[in-house]
């Protein structure tokens, strides 16, 4: 009885030949929810190719053959977060396997130093640099040329009493294409007297890069001075 009585009591890890457990064996309703959203990191079981070898995957792998499978849409790609006292913030993400075009978002970006312009300059070696040679770049119809992308060249930004800084947006057109790269934007400004600007008017909206290259990265700053606050967001047009 004795030797029955510790026989029983011997734990012993057991072992299942592949393909051994049925599919209705399994129940997962007893499980501890993980208590956060998905992550890239997050692992999930799949069988590969239905051939009934069971293999791991990232939560990142299901999301990029959705991407797959979803024609079309606009896709958040990055965000600055909050912006605190930076010279520039810098956008590195493209990827003209993926997007037309992209798409930056601007929420209350206010600068450091009043009456000044933000800039959007464009590089085609990935921000290892970046243009700013003022020729280079185009708005309103005409040749003159700008610091960087015109943006809102109608209505400067402050940092008054009751000045919010900036909101709008910019679009990058097909900045991958070995072109002029266009950018279309209408941004609100927000004076100390309380009115509020479109930054630029309805004919002068477009501006260009008028150097025919690929363009991979995009630096935003003011034309003086530091960006105090805000957040730009960067959001990109899937091509297929």
């Amino acid at each position: 009885m004795t030797r029955a009585r510790d026989i029983a009591n011997v734990t012993v890890t057991p072992t299942f030949p592949d393909g051994s457990i049925n599919i209705a064996d399994l129940n997962i309703d007893g499980g501890t929810d993980i208590g956060a959203a998905l992550v890239d990191a997050d692992l999930m079981v799949v069988d590969d190719g239905a051939g009934g070898t069971n293999k791991k995957a990232t939560m990142s792998r299901l999301a990029t053959y959705m991407g797959t499978k979803i024609g079309g849409g606009m896709e958040f790609i990055a965000s600055t977060g909050a912006i605190s006292n930076a010279a520039n913030v810098s956008f590195t993400q493209f990827d003209s396997s993926k997007y037309d075009y992209y798409k930056f978002n601007f929420l209350y970006v206010k600068p450091v130093t009043d009456n000044v312009f933000l800039q959007a300059f464009i590089s085609t070696d990935g921000g290892s640099s970046y243009d700013t040679t003022a020729s280079n770049y185009c708005y309103g119809g005409s040749t003159n040329s700008a610091n960087g992308f015109n943006l809102h060249a109608y209505s400067s930004a402050g940092n008054d009493t009751n000045e919010y800084g900036l909101s709008g947006y910019l679009n990058i057109l097909g900045p991958h294409l070995t072109t002029y790269t266009y950018g279309i934007s209408e941004i609100c400004v927000m004076y100390t007297t309380g009115g509020v600007y479109m930054g630029n008017t309805a004919a002068n909206r477009g501006t260009a890069h008028k150097v025919a290259a690929d363009v991979d990265a995009m630096k935003f700053q003011f034309s003086t001075g530091n960006i105090t606050s805000g957040e730009i967001t960067m959001f990109g047009i899937v091509n297929s």
